[in-house]
């Protein structure tokens, strides 16, 4: 099937200046595409280029053997989906059901933005902070590396990268004022709402 580099859904200086141009094109046009070259090359060696990508990383998830294709095929999967997660004049806070949801499952916006930041700034390393949806409940998680909460039968609706390459050439080490910058000012919570729908 293979599995495309889609197009950034707003052009390279939309997000600016939370998110340098410079930044967007060296994280979208090098390190997202070679995670995708990866992914189908390594999908094709392993027979299993008739899955579709959740499927192989549901499939190769804890699969020693198959590590360097989960590692590809998450990293191209939550690129893809962080890049929707972000619009120009983003931020602020969601309205409607969801905004309902995360009061109701959360207490309030506010210990949600709380939950949030503090899971992306204490991710060792390397890996992503996340919303998701979790047997109908709303919760905050982070995961190292490449690893993505569909692995574990969780349903993304939000994630931020803090991949040191998603924020250094315009933060520098401030990791913490990445992820509030990104909260206040690049989320589309109008993407979110809809994953939430469709889930």
């Amino acid at each position: 099937m293979g599995y495309e580099l889609p197009a950034l859904p707003y052009d390279y200086s939309a997000l600016e200046p939370h998110m340098s141009k410079q930044t967007l094109e060296f994280h979208h046009d090098k390190h997202h595409a070679k995670y995708v070259n990866n992914y189908n090359e390594m999908v094709k060696s392993a027979g299993m280029d008739d899955k579709s990508i959740e499927e192989v990383i549901k499939a190769t998830y804890n699969d020693a053997s198959k590590s360097g294709l989960f590692n590809n095929a998450a990293q191209a999967w939550n690129h893809t989906f962080y890049w929707n997660c972000m619009k120009p004049g983003g931020g602020g806070e969601p309205t409607g059901e969801l905004a309902e949801k995360i009061k109701s499952d959360f207490g309030s916006f506010d210990k949600f933005k709380e939950e949030f930041t503090t899971a992306a700034k204490t991710q060792f390393g390397s890996g992503w902070a996340w919303l998701v949806l979790d047997n109908g409940t709303l919760k905050v998680t982070k995961t190292p590396n490449a690893v993505n909460p569909i692995a574990m039968g969780q349903t993304p609706l939000l994630t931020v990268d803090v991949w040191e390459h998603a924020y250094y050439l315009d933060y520098q080490n401030k990791r913490p004022d990445f992820v509030s910058s990104y909260l206040d000012n690049l989320v589309n919570w109008d993407f979110v709402a809809e994953q939430m729908k469709k889930a």
